[in-house]
């Protein structure tokens, strides 16, 4: 996992590589179908060669072969020779798709014990673009919108790392954040998204999980109370969403009450001051994820 070292004003400065972020899309499959909006070339992550271009607007199958990935293509397979593939849009207003949906940046194929994974690997601002309207109404209160953006941003970047045994850092369902990808995009979230870039929530100078969920009954709870361990930035404070049933852990933000403090004309960095405690808000160093 990548060291962040975070310097005041509000920078976060990263010693290491720019890099994107993986999800995944799909875990231990026989085969996928996965498709680009434009052409696209199939790369040998192993040696970064080309080994095939896909036209755009067209599905393509790829099968589990022992270790290896095949391709289909008019009814016959064919070995790519490859553990791991890229499948990249050669123009760069191109989208990926798999499971019926559209993303941005890349797919990622990998073959593990036989099974392959379906990974879409692409920027951190690209990705938190697909996960708010996946996670809250794009109608809410705009500065509810901001505020979802900032703990889905911290949370995501906390937890890099988090599934690498299966080549990604969180899966796209709530079990991490929900992530619907382009097609889930709205000119709302994205603008959220946009007026927020790069903000993160931290705590002793370490971007923290951001843990959030729909609703906690009219007051959150301390993470000891759920979890084992407590965690000093979320303790339990009224949740303000009194007027809707408790859904989710209770931990940290209430979404619906997030939603409820903007009505009453919070800001979203007084919306986080009040679920996350004694927390500073940084920004991160943008050619980190370019």
């Amino acid at each position: 996992m990548k060291k962040i070292f975070i310097c005041l004003f509000l920078i976060i400065i990263f010693q290491s590589p720019a890099f994107a972020i993986k999800i995944g899309l799909q875990t231990g499959m026989v085969s996928a179908k996965v498709g680009s909006s434009t052409e696209a070339s199939i790369i040998n992550v192993n040696n970064n060669r080309l080994l095939y271009t896909l036209d755009g607007m067209q599905n393509y199958e790829f099968k589990s072969y022992k270790n290896l990935i095949a391709l289909k293509y008019k009814n016959d397979y064919y070995n790519l020779k490859t553990n791991q593939i890229a499948i990249i849009p050669v123009s760069s207003n191109g989208f990926v798709r798999a499971k019926n949906r559209w993303y941005r940046g890349e797919l990622r194929i990998i073959n593990i014990n036989g099974r392959l994974n379906v990974i879409n690997k692409l920027n951190i601002e690209d990705y938190i673009r697909g996960v708010v309207p996946s996670e809250m109404p794009s109608t809410w209160e705009y500065e509810a919108l901001k505020a979802q953006a900032v703990a889905a941003r911290s949370y995501a970047l906390a937890n890099l790392g988090k599934r690498a045994s299966q080549g990604y850092d969180l899966k796209d369902t709530p079990e991490d954040q929900a992530y619907g990808g382009a097609s889930a995009e709205k000119l709302s979230t994205n603008r959220a998204v946009k007026d927020t870039e790069s903000v993160v929530i931290i705590y002793d100078l370490k971007i923290i999980p951001a843990y959030y969920s729909a609703s906690a009954g009219g007051q959150t709870k301390n993470a000891s109370d759920v979890w084992t361990r407590d965690l000093p930035y979320i303790k339990s404070v009224p949740s303000y969403d009194s007027n809707v049933k408790k859904n989710g852990h209770g931990i940290g933000m209430s979404q619906h009450g997030a939603n409820n403090l903007a009505k009453q004309g919070y800001t979203y960095p007084k919306i986080l001051r009040h679920f996350y405690k004694n927390i500073q808000f940084a920004r991160i160093k943008q050619d980190y994820y370019k």
